[in-house]
């Protein structure tokens, strides 16, 4: 598959509560959309693109007990004490052990919360639109988990700091722009604050995104590593109960 015509899209269901929060680059990593919308919008845009990976942020489906069984549990590493972890999926696990916070996806879709129900519609909706589970060697249209907090995470090397604090989206978007995607400089930000603004409350905000955009943003990239550089992409979890991807083949022990 060839992916200079690809669309790469990011969707976050921004918990539960707002509309749909989308992105989507090209190969060149070219701001191609942004917005926002209900949940058949965002499904219109990715039903009318011919090639596209689109990244949720958000669980594929509810835990599906694997943690349970012996056999599983025997092949991770480092191997739960016993007792430990059974109402966890494996990705859960599996990322949280490298201090990377993570939500816990619950076994009953009506028990995990709002924005969890509405990632599950959403990647059922996709199925019938054609979208297959990454990786599905051929497929012209995939879908993938990501977890914004924990692709930031790995590309940075460190925990970020809070994503809705100012230096939150300031280190974000500088990511972003450092790895090619075209979004503004966010270093201008500095350059733009004089002593009348400061004095006058008037703060340069017009070229940050915001803390949603940030994350539709990152699962797009996620997206386009997952096809040009899929040597860069680490899976976590079983195709079974849903993978999170994230961009960076070279993890830390530990992020700090």
């Amino acid at each position: 598959m060839l992916f200079s015509d690809t669309t790469f899209i990011g969707i976050d269901p921004t918990a539960g509560v707002r509309p749909f929060v989308y992105a989507a680059i090209d190969h060149d990593g070219k701001l191609l959309a942004m917005g926002q919308g209900t949940i058949d919008a965002v499904l219109a845009f990715a039903a009318g693109q011919r090639k596209a990976i689109v990244a949720v942020c958000a669980p594929r489906k509810p835990n599906q007990g694997l943690m349970t069984s012996p056999e599983v549990r025997q092949e991770l590493i480092p191997q739960p004490l016993p007792g430990r972890w059974m109402n966890f999926r494996m990705a859960d696990y599996q990322i949280r052990q490298y201090n990377i916070r993570m939500p816990q996806t619950r076994g009953e879709e009506e028990d995990c919360p709002k924005w969890m129900q509405m990632g599950f519609s959403l990647y059922r909706r996709l199925e019938k639109f054609g979208y297959m589970a990454y990786p599905q060697e051929g497929a012209e249209c995939q879908s993938m988990e990501v977890y914004p907090h924990a692709s930031y995470t790995v590309m940075l090397g460190v925990l970020p700091f809070r994503k809705h604090s100012l230096e939150g989206h300031l280190q974000r978007q500088l990511i972003l722009f450092e790895r090619g995607v075209s979004v503004p400089d966010p270093m201008r930000y500095f350059k733009e604050i004089t002593r009348h603004r400061l004095l006058n409350g008037i703060l340069p905000q017009e070229n940050l995104y915001t803390a949603y955009e940030l994350d539709a943003l990152v699962a797009a990239y996620t997206a386009w590593t997952a096809a040009v550089h899929p040597d860069q992409i680490t899976l976590f979890g079983d195709m079974n109960e849903g993978q999170v991807a994230v961009p960076c083949a070279d993890l830390r022990d530990r992020y700090l």
